[in-house]
């Protein structure tokens, strides 16, 4: 689904990722892992079109994306749940939701709405309120909605569990596992290395912008000087 090679990416004179290539296929999750300043946040950020592409190619389906506008790449199935969550404060869940699905069609849409109330039984009791006087964790869960209203077929998170409460978090991985198994493809940015590498097919280790490992995520779970060395406390 999803091939990157050799892509390079950064900030005005500064790059933050460099000849990173990765291969992800349908079904499967890619973690992202290093520690904080990796590159592992501006390179899902560059494959939605949102920081600049510096050099390399990301083909979506054998089809080169790279010179398309975030709103295009999500209009071919992508879609993604931003660190801090960004969420529209002053609108409702509702409303959070429906801007979600901007790009589909009425019955589409309507599906998607009910989908992520499925997923998330408390967002659906808590439809009419305002985004911004959710917890945190319930803002996460809209989050990750609001991205799947689109009905992507590629997933890109950042951050997961990011000052969240255990119960939430296992809420939320558990709707990754569901996502997967239906066949969505997900790259993972996540600072609990124990939980990625838990729910991880593979694993690409950044630091400086460089990819340094990538593996099974079975091998990076049972690889301890890997951990120690590029991971550190994440």
């Amino acid at each position: 689904m999803l091939d990157v090679k050799n892509l390079s990416a950064g900030y005005g004179d500064i790059v933050a990722v460099r000849d990173f290539s990765f291969l992800l296929k349908p079904g499967k999750i890619l973690a992202l892992l290093g520690v904080n300043g990796a590159g592992k946040s501006s390179t899902l950020m560059t494959l939605m079109g949102i920081v600049e592409q510096k050099g390399g190619e990301i083909l979506l389906d054998g089809v080169d994306i790279s010179n398309l506008a975030a709103n295009r790449r999500i209009r071919q199935g992508m879609a993604i749940v931003p660190e801090g969550r960004r969420i529209f404060s002053d609108l409702s869940v509702q409303e959070n939701l429906t801007i979600g699905g901007h790009i589909v069609d009425a019955a589409t849409l309507k599906r998607g709405i009910a989908q992520a109330y499925e997923y998330f039984p408390r967002l659906a009791e808590r439809m009419g309120q305002k985004a911004g006087s959710l917890s945190g964790g319930e803002q996460q869960m809209l989050a990750i909605g609001r991205a799947l209203v689109s009905n992507p077929r590629l997933l890109l998170v950042d951050e997961l569990s990011l000052g969240l409460m255990p119960k939430i978090i296992d809420e939320c991985y558990d709707v990754l596992a569901k996502l997967r198994s239906d066949g969505m493809a997900i790259i993972l940015v996540e600072q609990n290395t124990e939980r990625a590498l838990a729910v991880a097919d593979d694993v690409a280790v950044l630091e400086a912008g460089n990819s340094v490992w990538s593996g099974s995520a079975a091998d990076a779970a049972n690889d301890s000087s890997l951990v120690e060395t590029f991971l550190g406390t994440a």
